[in-house]
Parts: structure tokens; sequence; C-alpha cells
């Protein structure tokens, strides 16, 4: 686990920081589109509805002492270009109707106003609008006021209306749409530097602990300076890690192999059974000790360099023959003969050859520790698609013991307790074949009693 809690993304907090502007300024849009056409329609309706009123003043005249009209047909003709509506005109003369629909209200005339009045109310269960202007008109060489209020229905600028409204909500869903798209286009090109760092940082090795170089921006200046001092301090510790194991396996080991020499010459002096047989248990526990800390220290180098794997040329056959001549004397203590069928041709691999030498020491060791004197260990290596490193013993081999379960650290058989051992022997050599894109394999000797445990390592 990475240990980092994922609240957010930024890219999602930033799309939808842009979506929700352009969400409202699409809304803005669409009310101004609306209020503007619908604004623009009404005063279109207007300024026809004043030259139909002044169309129809135009034609009054005075026959005989009373005001006559001759209603123009453009004045009402003009109405109905644009839409269906019904259209009534009133003219009035003193408050009495000369023509037109009489219910018709007017509007009363305040002072000398002569400009144009508009109204909108119900007439006959519908809704108009009305322009009335007044004129004066002589008629037996008096003047007299005339009203003149032309009305239409507004069916057609409703019609105009949800039409505009249309047209504004698809403006606004298309504007809408171009927006996100661009808010995830800007997202990606604002992120893109940081995506830029990460994959710089992802597409290194293990091993890779250089700074990061990178053209970020201003804003990322900071976190990759703090990535940078961040890589510095831990290449700083992984040396002292390093330096540290190394110390301590050596300041560990060598006391403990001091006091075992001087208890097994302490041992051969003593005459009483029962101070021997004390001495014998410090022995014992001595190397119980040194073989325990000895393990783990080595455990602790694998683990620390598996991070860091070394990458060098290596012949696998050369170094499998250095394992068996340096553990040569061990075996040789239990009369134990190590034969080795090794081939002449070399087995090239790339990998880190000190946990490799680790993990093949540890598989011979154990070997060597659970065999029992004048037996036979075998070391073969052999290619069988991969390059297969096998020890063959006639120990105990693993009685009832869950072979798998032997990989697993400080797990031991059920039938090696009165052996000294830590249980990370294989831990170490399961640990190391995976490092190296292989395998631990651990069986019974097919070949008679004992074990056999081989480092399976790929050839590619």
């Amino acid at each position: 686990m990475s240990g980092v809690v994922v609240k957010t993304s930024i890219r999602r907090r930033l799309v939808r920081q842009l979506a929700l502007v352009a969400a409202i300024l699409s809304l803005a849009f669409f009310l101004i589109v609306r209020v503007v056409a619908e604004r623009a329609a009404e005063d279109t309706q207007d300024n026809i509805l004043a030259a139909s009123a002044t169309a129809i003043a135009d034609a009054l005249y005075s026959d005989g002492g009373q005001i006559a009209l001759e209603l123009p047909y453009s004045a009402i003709s003009m109405l109905g270009a644009i839409s269906q509506d019904r259209v009534f005109y009133r003219v009035a003369v003193g408050g009495e109707t000369v023509t037109g629909y009489g219910d018709l209200p007017g509007v009363a005339r305040v002072g000398n106003r002569r400009d144009n009045i508009f109204s909108t109310f119900e007439y006959r269960g519908e809704d108009v609008r009305a322009v009335t202007l007044f004129r004066s008109v002589s008629a037996g060489n008096l003047p007299s006021d005339v009203m003149v209020t032309v009305a239409q229905t507004q069916l057609g600028l409703a019609a105009i209306s949800s039409r505009i409204t249309s047209i504004a909500t698809a403006i606004a869903a298309g504007f809408f749409l171009a927006a996100i798209a661009l808010s995830l286009f800007a997202a990606q090109s604002a992120l893109a530097p940081l995506d830029r760092v990460t994959q710089s940082v992802a597409r290194r090795g293990p091993n890779d602990l250089r700074p990061v170089s990178s053209d970020a921006p201003s804003e990322l200046v900071p976190l990759v300076e703090a990535l940078n001092n961040l890589i510095a301090r831990l290449r700083m510790s992984l040396s002292r890690s390093e330096d540290f194991i190394a110390e301590a396996a050596h300041r560990v080991r060598t006391p403990l192999a001091t006091v075992r020499a001087q208890a097994e010459i302490t041992h051969r002096r003593l005459n009483k059974p029962e101070h021997r047989k004390a001495i014998r248990e410090m022995i014992r526990a001595i190397d119980e000790s040194s073989r325990s800390a000895g393990q783990l220290l080595d455990h602790a180098m694998v683990t620390f360099r598996a991070d860091s794997l070394e990458h060098a040329p290596l012949d696998l056959v050369e170094l499998l023959r250095e394992t068996c001549e340096r553990l040569a004397p061990t075996a040789e203590l239990k009369d134990i003969a190590i034969n080795t069928d090794l081939p002449d041709v070399p087995f090239d691999f790339i990998g880190d050859s000190v946990l490799l030498q680790g993990a093949l020491r540890n598989i011979l060791d154990n070997a060597i520790k659970y065999s029992p004197e004048d037996s036979e260990i075998t070391v073969q290596a052999s290619k069988n698609g991969d390059y297969v490193l096998s020890v063959r013993d006639q120990g105990r081999g693993f009685a009832d013991t869950d072979i798998q379960s032997l990989t697993s650290r400080f797990s031991r058989g059920s039938n090696v307790s009165d052996i000294v051992g830590s249980g990370l022997g294989l831990t170490i050599a399961d640990e190391v074949a995976r490092s190296h894109g292989g395998r631990l394999e651990i069986t019974e000797n097919t070949e008679g009693p004992g074990a056999c445990v081989s480092l399976v390592l790929p050839q590619s």
C-alpha cells in the first residue's frame, strides 16, 4: 500500500469548477438572449401598432361638420402580415365611437399629450397590446379631439417568444457543451507539466536516485526541489544503511566466533562431565546466536539490495563453483563430500552477484547442516529453458512439513528441532530468486532420502 489517501482529483476539481463557470455563463447568456430578443419583438409589434394607428389618424377628414374615416387597407394589413392575430380598432370623438369596436377601451388623455400611449389588457377573453393616440381634426370650423386606438392579440408574440426560447436554449446548451470540452482541454493542458514530472520519476529504475530534471512551470518548481531534496536524503540514508549492515555483520560475527573458539578450547580441557555438558550447551547457544544474527543481517542485506538491485554480467557456473569451494571446509568437518556436476560453458547472467552468492551459500549451508556425517551432496547446473542451479542432499527430507511454508520467515521443518537454525536460509534464497525474476523450487530428493533445492533463473 502506498499510504496515500486520495481525496479528490485536481483534474476533476478543475473541470468541475470550469463546468460551473460555463453553466453560469450559459444561463446568463440564455437569459440575456431571451430578454433582448423578446424586447425586440415587443418593440417591433409596438412600432407596427403605432404605424397602423398613425395611418388611421391620417385618414380622418371632415364631412358636413362630422368626422369621417375611410379606413385605409394598409393600416390593418400591416398588422396581419406578421401573424394570424386578431386586430381591433376604434375611432372616438368626445367619447363617442365614430367607427370600430365601441367596447374597445381607450386611454384617458393627460393634458395635451400627443405621443403614442401603449397598454396591455384583456379584451374579449384575450390579452391584447394596444396603442392610443390623439389628434385634433377640424369639423365645422371647430377643432375636435379624436382618439384612435388600435389593438392586437398577442398569440404571434407568444409564438415568437417560444421560438426565441427554443433557439436560446439550443445556443446555451451548445455553448455549455463547447465550454465543457474546452474545460477538459484546459485541465489537461494545465496538468500536463505535472504528468511529465510524474512520468520522469515513474520511468526510473529502483537504483536511479539522480535529481529530477524537468521543464516545469514556476508553480511546480517548489515540488521538484522538495522531491530532489528527498531523493538526496534517501540516497544518503541508503548508503548509511548499507555501511551499517556490513559493519554490523562484521562486529557481530567476529566476537561470536572468538567466543566459540575459546569455548571449544575450554571444553577440551574440562574433565568433569557436568562441566563439559554445560560448555557444550554454551557452544550450541553461541552457534545458534551466531547463525541467527548472521542470517538476520543477510536477510536485511537482501531486503536492502533488492530495492536497488545491481545489474552486472556474471557467470552462474563460476559463482556456484566458488560457493562450493568456500563451504567445502565446513562439509569436511562432517565428512560430507560435495560432488559437483557443472558444465564447462558459462551461464551468462545479468544480476547482483552479492545476493546470488548469498542465496547459493544459504542453500548449500542448509544441505550441509541437515545432512548426516559420511554422506554426499550433489551440486548441479543445467539449462531447461531457464538456468537451474540445484543442491541435492541425503538428509532428513521434509517429513510431513508443508514445503510451500518453508520460504516463510522463521519457518522450519517439523523434524529438525534438534538442529541449530533460524528459519531464514530458504527465505533469503526465495527473495533473491524473485528479485531476479526467478523462483525457488523445493522438492524431495528423487534419487534417495533427503531434499533437493533449486534456484531457477531466467536465461533472458
